[in-house]
This record gives C-alpha cells, sequence and structure tokens, in this order.
C-alpha cells in the first residue's frame, strides 16, 4: 500500500511534536521485496533531509518512490524517521527543482539563464578555472559548502592547488563549541550525533539547545525516552521552548548572560565541595587555577546578571550535582551566538569535568573504537599549495572547516590575494552567512561564479554557470563511518535513476577534473558505475560486505567498538597535550586569551528595541526544505514571538502581522505576531530559514520573513571566529 499524503500529515504531525516518530517493522530488504512480489523493490539508503544521516529504506513500486522508512539496523534512525525524512519524496518529486545546467544568458541577479548541456557547461567552468588560475594563481578559486557535495569539490580545489575551502558550519554553528572540547577534552562532543548518554541520564542541563524542535532524530528519541522514565530535565532558555515544556527547572535567562550562570554553578560546585573529587584529582589539571578564577562569580552576583532567582540558580545545580555522574550539561550545537562563544562552550566542558560526566554512564560517552584503513583509490598526492589559505583569518584557533566570512573579506577586498572565483555546493550562502549586503557584494566582484545544487535559490540564482545536482535518493555518496556508541558502516544508494537532466554531485566532479586536466583525481573508470566500483572497493579495504549493505542491511555495525564508559580496562585517553583534561588551558593562555573563562557583559537592546533570537522548526531543515511541498504545507510561514505584555503595550494583538526593523534600518517580509507569556520581555524569536526571495522556489517565496536578512550585524569571536549573530535588536512596526 503506498504511503498516502493524508498518513504523511498524520505522522509528521505527531513527530513534529516530538513524542511519535513513524516506525517501521523490517526484514532484509532483498527478502522483503521477494516477500511482497510484484514489480517492488526496498533499497537500504541514508537520509539527506538534514545532515544526522539516518538509516532509510525507499519503497519503490514501478520505478517510482512511494514511501520512506526508518532503518532499524541503523543507530541513527532506530526504524524511524522524523517529518523531513518520510518527505524525503517531495524533494524528489519536486517539480521546481534545477532540471538541466544553466549559463547566465544576462546581467548577473536578473535571473536569465540559457539551457545547456553538460559538455558545454562543464567545457565553460573548466576553462574559467584555468584561465583564473593561470592568471592569479589556484589559489583565487574558493569553494564554500554543506554537506555531501562538498568532498568531490574539495578534491577538484586540492588537485588544483588550491586550500581556499570552508563551511559554514564551522563559524556560523557548532565549530566553536569543538575547538573549546578539544582544548579542554582533546575530542569534539561528536556532531552527528552528539555522545550524549541521554538514555541513562538522571539529570539533563539544555542551554539554549531546542531539542524535540531542532529534530536530530536518534537524539530526540533518547530525549523522549529519559523524559519518559523520569530524567529531570533542566532548561536554560529566555523562550518557553519544548524542551522547556518537559524541564523541571525552567531559567527564563537574560540572553548573552549564559557564561555569566554556568561560572556561578562552577564555584558552586567547587564551594560546597559537590564536584567528583577522585575523578577530578586522576584525570584533570588546573583545578586550583580554576578555583581561584570563578571564586568572584557567586550566586548573587549572577542573579543580578542573568535576572534570575537565586534560589532557582542554587537549587538547579544542587540537583545536577545530586545524581552525578549519571548526568550530562549537553555541548548545544549551534553557538555562534555573542563572539564571545569558544568561553561559554569551554564553561559548559569544565562544568561537565568537574561532574565527572566524560566516560560516565547518563554522561558523555566515550568514542567508538574502531580503525578504518586508510583508502583513497590510490589517487595521487595532491600539489602543495602555492601560496597560505586565507580560511582560518587571524582566528588562531579557526578549525579546517575553514571560517566562511574570512573567505568573503578576502574576496571583497583582495587581501593578502586575491580571490575571484567561487564554487557554492549545497549550501544557500544568502541565509547562511551574516550580513547578506557582503556576500551579495562579494559575489557581485567575482570574476566567475558556479553553483551546485538542487534549487533554484537566492545564491544559485546569481551564479554564471547553474550544476544541477541529483537528490540523495538518486545516487551513490560512498560509504559513511558512522560512530554512536558503536561504530559501523552505511551506504546511500539510489532508489531510482536521476531524474531529468541531473548528475551526481561525484560525477560533475569527476568530470570537472578531466575538464581541467586533472585525470589522476577522477574517479576510476567510466560510466554512472563507476563510482559503485570505487564503494566496493572502500568495501574490501574496510572489511565490509558490500553485498549486506547494499541489498539488505545498510548498515554494519564493526564488531567489538562499543565501549562507552570507563572501566579498569577501558581507561579514557585524552587528546590534550598533558593528556588529561585541561580546565585550564595553556593552550589559550599562549595565544593572549583567558586560560579559564570569564565573564564578559554583551550590549543590551537600545530603547524600545528587542534582542533578535532565533531557532528551529523540526519540519524543516534551515532554509533547505521550505519549499518542499508536504513540510511546507505542515509549517508555511514563521512567527515572531513577542511577549505578551509588550503586545498589549504595543497594541499588537496575536496574529496581526508586523514588520521587524533592526538597528541598521533593514526591514524584513510581514511577519505574524504570536502574543505568548512563554518568551520574555526583552526579547523576540523567530524561527530560521523562511522569508525566501527567490521566485523560482514556487511555494517557498516570500513565505514568512528572513531572519538572516535582520542579522546585519555580528561579532567575530576571537578564538575561533565563529560570528556571534545574536547581537542584532529590532523594533516592531505595525503595518499599514
Amino acid at each position: 500500500m503506498a504511503f498516502s499524503r493524508r498518513n504523511f500529515l498524520k505522522y509528521a504531525a505527531m513527530s513534529a511534536g516530538g513524542a511519535v516518530l513513524a516506525d517501521t517493522p523490517f526484514i532484509s530488504a532483498e527478502a522483503r521485496a521477494k516477500a511482497e512480489g510484484g514489480n517492488v523493490k526496498y533499497v537500504p539508503t541514508s537520509c539527506e533531509m538534514c545532515f544526522w544521516k539516518c538509516g532509510a529504506v525507499a519503497k519503490v513500486v514501478d520505478g517510482k518512490v512511494v514511501k520512506l522508512e526508518g532503518n532499524p539496523f541503523h543507530p541513527q534512525s532506530r526504524g524511524k524517521l522524523c517529518a523531513r525524512g518520510q518527505a524525503g519524496i517531495g524533494q524528489l518529486y519536486d517539480e521546481d527543482r534545477l532540471k538541466h545546467p544553466m549559463i547566465l544568458d544576462g546581467p548577473r541577479g536578473e535571473g536569465k539563464y540559457r539551457k545547456a548541456s553538460w559538455d558545454e557547461a562543464l567545457t565553460l567552468v573548466a576553462e574559467k578555472m584555468k584561465a583564473i588560475a593561470e592568471k592569479h594563481g589556484p589559489e583565487a578559486i574558493a569553494m564554500m559548502s554543506h554537506g555531501s557535495p562538498g568532498d568531490y569539490f574539495t578534491n577538484v580545489l586540492k588537485a588544483m592547488g588550491s586550500r581556499n575551502i570552508a563551511f559554514p558550519s564551522f563559524a556560523q554553528c557548532k565549530g566553536i563549541r569543538d575547538v573549546a572540547w578539544e582544548l579542554t577534552f582533546g575530542h569534539k562532543p561528536g556532531s552527528s550525533c552528539e555522545r550524549v548518554d541521554m538514555e541513562n541520564s538522571r539529570v539533563i542541563v539544555l542551554l539554549g539547545t531546542h531539542l524535540g524542535e531542532n529534530m536530530h532524530n536518534s537524539q530526540n528519541q533518547e530525549f523522549a525516552e529519559a523524559v519518559s522514565r523520569g530524567a529531570k530535565i533542566i532548561c536554560v532558555d529566555p523562550r518557553y521552548s519544548t524542551a522547556a515544556s518537559k524541564s523541571a527547572f525552567w531559567l527564563p535567562i537574560k540572553p548573552g548572560t549564559d557564561t555569566a550562570l554556568l561560572l556561578a554553578w562552577i564555584n558552586i560546585v567547587i564551594s560546597e565541595e559537590l564536584y567528583d573529587k577522585e575523578y577530578v584529582e586522576k584525570y584533570t589539571v588546573g583545578f586550583d587555577e580554576v578555583k581561584e578564577a570563578v571564586a568572584e562569580y557567586t550566586p548573587e552576583w549572577a542573579a543580578q546578571e542573568t535576572e534570575l532567582p537565586m534560589r532557582q540558580i542554587v537549587e538547579a545545580v544542587r540537583e545536577l550535582c545530586r545524581y552525578a555522574p549519571n548526568v550530562v550539561v549537553h555541548p548545544g550545537r549551534h553557538y555562534s551566538w555573542y563572539g564571545n562563544d569558544t568561553q561559554r562552550a569551554r564553561a559548559v566542558a569544565i562544568l561537565n569535568a568537574l561532574l565527572g560526566t566524560w566516560g560516565r554512564k547518563g554522561g558523555m560517552w566515550l568514542p567508538a573504537k574502531a580503525k578504518f584503513a586508510s583508502f583513497n583509490d590510490g589517487n595521487p598526492a595532491y600539489p602543495e599549495a602555492s601560496k597560505p589559505p586565507v580560511i582560518k583569518g587571524n582566528f588562531p584557533f579557526a578549525g579546517g572547516e575553514g571560517v566562511t566570512q574570512a573567505l568573503r573579506d578576502t574576496t571583497i577586498n583582495g587581501k593578502p590575494y586575491p580571490i575571484k572565483a567561487w564554487l557554492v555546493a549545497g549550501t544557500n550562502l544568502m541565509k547562511s552567512l551574516p550580513d547578506q549586503r557582503l556576500t551579495r557584494e562579494a559575489i557581485d566582484g567575482l570574476d566567475f561564479f558556479v553553483a551546485i545544487d538542487l534549487f533554484p535559490t537566492e545564491t544559485v540564482m546569481l551564479a554564471d554557470v547553474i550544476l544541477p545536482e541529483c537528490t540523495y535518493l538518486e545516487r551513490h555518496d560512498g560509504l559513511f563511518k558512522i560512530k554512536t556508541r558503536e561504530a559501523g558502516v552505511a551506504i546511500r544508494q539510489p532508489a531510482v535513476e536521476p531524474m531529468y537532466e541531473t548528475k551526481p554531485a561525484w560525477w560533475i566532479g569527476s568530470e570537472l577534473c578531466k575538464k581541467l586536466g586533472l585525470k589522476e583525481y577522477a574517479v576510476k573508470g567510466d560510466g554512472m558505475d563507476a563510482w559503485e566500483d570505487r564503494m566496493r572497493r572502500q568495501a574490501e579495504a574496510w572489511g565490509v560486505d558490500f553485498e549486506q549493505l547494499s541489498k539488505h542491511t545498510g548498515y554494519v555495525t564493526i564488531p567489538d567498538s562499543e565501549k562507552p564508559y570507563i572501566t579498569e580496562d577501558n581507561p579514557p585517553v585524552f587528546g590534550t597535550f598533558s593528556e588529561k583534561i585541561e580546565l585550564y588551558s595553556e593552550e589559550l593562555e599562549g595565544e593572549g586569551f583567558d586560560p579559564v573563562p570569564q565573564y564578559e557583559p554583551v550590549e543590551q537592546p537600545p530603547k524600545n528595541m528587542f534582542r533578535l533570537i532565533y531557532g528551529r522548526s523540526p519540519v524543516h531543515t534551515f532554509s533547505r526544505t521550505i519549499n518542499t511541498q508536504w513540510l511546507w504545507e505542515l509549517h508555511k510561514e514563521n512567527e515572531v514571538w513577542l511577549n505578551k505584555k509588550e503586545a498589549e503595550r504595543l497594541g499588537i494583538k496575536n496574529g496581526q502581522y508586523v514588520v521587524l526593523e533592526n538597528q541598521d534600518g533593514i526591514r524584513c517580509n510581514r511577519i505574524k505576531v504570536k502574543a505568548t507569556e512563554r518568551i520574555r520581555q526583552d526579547c523576540v524569536y523567530m524561527v530560521h530559514g523562511f522569508g525566501h526571495n527567490a521566485p523560482r522556489l514556487s511555494r517557498a517565496n516570500k513565505s514568512g520573513a528572513d531572519d538572516q536578512q535582520l542579522i546585519s550585524k555580528y561579532i567575530e569571536d576571537p578564538i575561533t571566529g565563529g560570528t556571534g549573530m545574536r547581537v542584532n535588536f529590532v523594533k516592531i512596526i505595525k503595518e499599514a
């Protein structure tokens, strides 16, 4: 039976509430297809409606995908898919997709293109890239990306000799957090997924982490399980979020003061001797320095800074300590808030260390133990970059994913050398980077701009050449290392052939290498089977049964890789210089930064303005899915949350449309007001990703308001280059 639109909306609405996700019984994909008979097949693959890489199973009838299910063998999905995962069919069959290569046929930005063949488009791209490299050097070509297509074009740029490659996931999202935890533990807290043992936690602290709204599948399943068995939730958030509604303690903190609260908590933990003394003695360095540094951050002081009752501050942390070490202060994910965010993330890491949560049941599990053989399929080493990349700016701890705005700045000012061409793959820069004016200025100054994507977004429609990638349901994408409590390998493979004239990113990158005279870096072999053949070689190198992956389970476990907790024969390994948890960071001190976090007040909203904060929808991934048919029907437009008293003071009714104007005089599209007591009076909130200004996105265009448009101001974190974006203020203007 096909999965009807009515059933989809029913299940999706349930999952949007964070309580129930569509569940799937499952046997071998091949066996299941044989049992059903007819022209039916089940294809195990990996979802890409967000970047969690859930295991999915596509049911294909008569060559058409009719249903997507969660793969029960896969630890990221556990047999369930969220609304977005189930709506992948909508992305596949969306009439708004890019259908064939296009070449600009008019001034940049006017949206006039002509259809081109792949050979013509790729030949033009290669000629332009070679000309720019010959005139300015290969480093004059830069790439920005998000998701799997970045791998293939990273290969192209490195083969040419450019290392100017950056991903918004660092400076505009989680890179700040990762650096802080590496400085403290010598390890990142995990990405997809965070190594948070919520299913065994007694107390979970969330600081601005919107579980249930930020719908990462397995993590939300664990959170729901934790809530159902009585784990206490401490939610620190100026907004009464979905997670806050499940909490024992909701701390409606004054925006920008989270570090003050954390430092006071650390002080209480130390001064009341609530920390894990044996753990701290055995695994940490710098305790005495931390004790001295936080002594000034008293609960009385924190109450004034955070505008939280002192009693609530103290009771919450004592409750946390009561159940330690089987507790966790969630490391969070999106961290680019105020421009001093690395130290906030350091404070979270230090608090976890003092409570002994790393490697403890209910805390942070240890990385899975697995070694994968190196595999590059015999490709030669990349040539050395002729000039150092600019992607780290002047930020000493910027990570390898690069600082996007540093790349943008260099493109505008030409210093220390010119950047003349961009390849942008799978990311809508106009909706992800702060200050759209600068992004547009950089693009307007380029000699050449190529976009590889699925849809005609705002950024894509500024390109000189548009190369249409096929969706994840139409392509192979290599074998994925999956690292949860255990290590495993998962596959992405096509359920159906690519529609229209679209191509997989691996093919586009490989053909571009050939056109550039870099055939040695192209995929070995010809035809559309070349990448699958490479995957088979990769599986053999890793000792994985490819047939099992592709025909039966879609995921295989690496045996004996799961060792999540500290035991006598499984001691923790810290990748720091001291090989211990570094509460006091000599690395930071060596670069002139505070070795222990200190509190820095942030600018407060001017009179009659509100701080703009933003978040996620459980049925959307950034701006990527707003146009997806079923998801758009579930959530068509965003609202601006405004405290009910402020709404009354301003004479604004619930449901009334208004316009927001920020401190730079920039106005957004009209947006509906949600007048509520669930948010503080000094800030307003809206879901990110709406308000497209892309006419070819028939559903998303002009639907809701664009928060990114209002984020014209940002403060760079001096340690990592992360862009603090919650530093913008807006006033509310009634529609005429």
